[in-house]
This record gives structure tokens, sequence and C-alpha cells, in this order.
């Protein structure tokens, strides 16, 4: 083969949009995060100094309303499918509504375990409640991530932008908001069976 021929020859192509490819690579370091605070809470809880208390009960609530919002952002995907443009963006503001909410339940979780004088840092602080701080405060933080990418969405449904011909952005956010979803099943789970 001549040189300048090697030049013009295509690469193989992966089969993932890079946007796509972008978004698993994310979701995967999001993981690691949370598999190493996951595997650091085992370690510590063994090494005694451990508070043991009750989560409270809103943490089911706010599972089942984030739940909800894993239901209505696929009803999205799939209105967005058939070029329902008017269901797509009533089910993107839903999800956004219940996102809001599943934040709004875990700011009113933490201020049951303040009252319950369970604390982040200082004198009367104990890592079990630092820890659950820390796994739900990160959490809380990459799904603000992920309602900044639905208001995205929702905008481009607006402009005409999101239908059957162009789901890169909606497949995008209805994998990544799906993933949190579970992310924070795994982690309520979590904390049941180990605190």
């Amino acid at each position: 083969m001549h040189p300048s021929e090697a030049l013009t020859t295509k690469q193989p192509a992966t089969g993932i949009h890079p946007l796509r490819f972008l978004l698993v690579l994310m979701m995967v370091s999001i993981f690691m995060i949370f598999a190493a605070y996951t595997s650091a809470y085992i370690v510590r809880r063994n090494e005694g100094n451990w508070l043991e208390f009750d989560l409270p009960f809103g943490f089911l609530i706010t599972t089942l309303i984030l739940a909800a919002s894993s239901a209505t952002v696929q009803w999205a995907w799939f209105a967005a499918r058939k070029d329902e443009l008017t269901q797509v963006r009533t089910a993107l503001a839903l999800t956004t509504v219940l996102g809001i909410a599943f934040l709004i339940g875990q700011w009113q979780m933490w201020e049951q375990l303040v009252g319950a004088r369970i604390f982040f840092a200082g004198t009367d602080a104990n890592p079990s409640g630092s820890f659950l701080y820390v796994l739900t405060g990160v959490h809380a933080f990459h799904l603000i991530t992920g309602l900044i990418f639905l208001l995205i969405v929702l905008r481009k449904s607006f402009n005409y932008q999101v239908h059957s011909r162009q789901m890169l952005s909606i497949g995008n956010v209805t994998i990544y908001w799906h993933y949190l979803g579970a992310l924070w099943l795994y982690l309520y789970l979590f904390l049941l069976l180990n605190h």
C-alpha cells in the first residue's frame, strides 16, 4: 500500500456515537467512585466505634419517587420514537419534577438525621453518619447533573430536536437517568443491609 493511501483509508467504526461512549465512560467512573465508597464503608464499620441507627423511613418514599421518574423518562423515550412531541415534553417535565421531589425528600431526610443528632462532622459526629451523608450527597450531586441534562433535552424537544430521527439526546438522558435510579437502589439496599 502506498503511504498516501494509508492516510485516506478509513478506520473501522466502533459502532457507538462519541457522546454515547462518553456517557458510558462517565457512568463507569461514577460506579468506581461508589464502589470505593461502599468498600470503605464496610472496612470502617468493621473497625468498631460505629453508631448504629435506623434509616429514616422517608428514604423508602424517595426511592419510590425515583422509581416513578424512571417510568416517566422511559415514557418520554417511547413517545419520541412515535413522534408524540407533546407526550415527550410532558414526560420529561414530569421526570424533572419527580427528580426535584427526590432531592427535596433527601434534604428532609438529612434534616431528620440532624434532628436525631446524626451529624456529618464535628465533635458529636460518628463515621456511620458521615458515610451516610457522603453516599447520599454524592448521589444527589449526580442527580442534579441528570436534572440539568433533562432540562437541556426538554428545551430541545420544544425546538423540535427530539423525535424518531433524532433520538441520541433523549436516549442518552434516558440511559443516564435509569443508571442514577439503579445506583440509588443499590445504595439504599446497601445501607439497609449494612447499617
